[in-house]
């Protein structure tokens, strides 16, 4: 199959692949077979960079009894912090900005139609993929956003030897190249870590205030991170 291109924005196999790559960034659960018999499928259809990281996944994942794959799912996306899936952590770390990051990505969902669950992040890169395959332009346009923190996600989970490192790989290669300065975004990061704020973990404000809007100059109070459909 030929894919159209789209010049200056996302191609027109995008779509595919942002949500093969969600599914399998999701919690493996008892319907994980059945998205990985999906990707196999859709994996033949893209381009190479983008397929053949997939397929290696797939390949892995199909051979690991579940009992293990869900454990080394929440030891590496629970338990390490530096394999965060929640992309505005990277930008932000734990701070009053990360809060206004995370209600401009839930008022951009909700103009395209979108309403997540009350305890579902709106930066989970799973979500954010999922998105972006509904709605490509705007989708393209927040990963490109967050490209170097994914890059860090990525090259943390390569350390890690990570099996899901080659997911991040898959979604890489459906992004722009790396410019100077998000190479330089991604050095700092990595040497840094995110930006530090001492707040503690509770709701962030509802969706009817506006980020311009706030004039308060208390801490802004971030939920704990939960994986849409992972173990509580």
């Amino acid at each position: 199959m030929k894919w159209r291109k789209s010049p200056g924005g996302p191609r027109s196999w995008h779509p595919h692949a942002w949500q093969t790559q969600s599914l399998l960034l999701a919690y493996p659960d008892a319907d994980h077979p059945a998205r990985l018999a999906l990707a196999r499928r859709v994996a033949d259809t893209l381009p190479d960079p983008v397929a053949e990281p997939l397929r290696a996944f797939l390949t892995d994942a199909g051979r690991t009894p579940a009992d293990d794959l869900a454990a080394a799912y929440v030891a590496t996306f629970d338990h390490r912090k530096r394999c965060c899936p929640y992309l505005t952590y990277y930008g932000h770390g734990d701070t009053r900005k990360r809060g206004l990051a995370l209600l401009r990505l839930k008022q951009t969902y909700a103009a395209a139609g979108w309403r997540l669950a009350d305890d579902e992040l709106p930066d989970h890169l799973a979500v954010v993929l999922e998105f972006a395959a509904a709605e490509p332009a705007t989708g393209h346009r927040l990963l490109t956003e967050h490209r170097a923190g994914l890059e860090l996600l990525r090259l943390a989970l390569v350390e890690d030897g990570s099996r899901w490192a080659a997911v991040l790989t898959s979604v890489a290669a459906t992004l722009p190249a790396l410019k100077g300065d998000e190479r330089a975004a991604v050095a700092r990061l990595a040497a840094e870590g995110p930006p530090e704020e001492e707040v503690g973990l509770a709701p962030y404000p509802p969706a009817a205030s506006s980020p311009s809007s706030s004039s308060s100059s208390a801490p802004l109070f971030l939920p704990d991170p939960v994986f849409p459909g992972g173990p509580r």
